[in-house]
């Protein structure tokens, strides 16, 4: 079986972390992915802490998002992080928005400040990539979209392809996967319910147990390099329910 990742954003209002590991590592996940609110202040004490954390309960870091302008200004730090933690894979998840672009060109310079980005991050060995939200996959004046005009900037990082928010852009995820399949490296498993439904969760829902298409999208998805498929779901309101549920849905794709 794939191994199965968890993005501790989902997390976020659940803590302890100590107590999230636990549950992860007793319920069969064996690699949890990191994002800046939990490491980007600490301290040597701190990352080592985490990470022995981490070991107890059989779980790996094994990728983690850094904003940016983290990567950007922090790359020593950035790379102590990986380090410690035990990364192999670094992505840059997101861009506020009214740090967007508005056209093409901006973009097309995003993507290559990306690839300039990366260098340092790639010559130690680390994969490194950009993971979408949903406003990549909306139209600009010119009749281009974001994403292409960021792996058109940079033509060296990989995705990792957030397919729940390709379709909430409204974008057909599987046009995407052949489209951009070279450059998948990870993927967020991530479910969403059906209209109307789950409000007080934003619209999102436990993997399995959305109208995501995960039996044929995993089919598509294992034909790519993805090597770390990471459960997310951005408001549980029970993060035991969607623990458990989510990896009892993903062994049976």
């Amino acid at each position: 079986m794939t191994k199965l990742s968890y993005q501790l954003y989902s997390a976020r209002n659940f803590q302890p972390y100590s107590v999230i590991f636990e549950k992860l590592g007793k319920s069969g996940y064996a690699e949890v992915e990191g994002f800046g609110g939990i490491y980007a202040d600490l301290d040597d004490a701190g990352l080592k802490s985490l990470r022995a954390d981490l070991d107890r309960n059989g779980l790996t870091m094994a990728s983690g998002h850094f904003s940016p302008d983290f990567l950007d200004g922090e790359v020593q730090k950035s790379l102590n992080i990986a380090k410690t933690l035990g990364m192999d894979s670094i992505y840059a998840p997101h861009l506020a928005a009214d740090q967007r672009p508005t056209d093409g060109a901006g973009w097309l310079a995003f993507g290559k400040r990306l690839q300039e980005m990366s260098k340092p991050y790639k010559d130690a060995g680390y994969e490194f990539g950009w993971h979408n939200h949903d406003f990549e996959f909306v139209k600009l004046a010119d009749g281009s979209l974001p994403i292409e005009r960021i792996f058109e900037g940079a033509p060296d990082i990989s995705w990792e392809a957030d397919i729940a928010w390709v379709i909430r852009g409204g974008a057909d995820p599987f046009a995407w996967i052949e489209k951009l399949g070279s450059r998948i490296t990870a993927v967020h498993v991530k479910d969403i319910a059906p209209a109307g439904e789950n409000k007080d969760e934003d619209g999102w829902a436990d993997v399995g147990h959305g109208k995501v298409e995960w039996a044929k999208l995993m089919t598509a998805l294992r034909a790519t390099r993805a090597k770390h498929f990471v459960v997310e779901h951005d408001n549980p309101k029970d993060i035991d329910r969607n623990i458990s549920r989510s990896i009892a849905s993903f062994k049976t794709y």
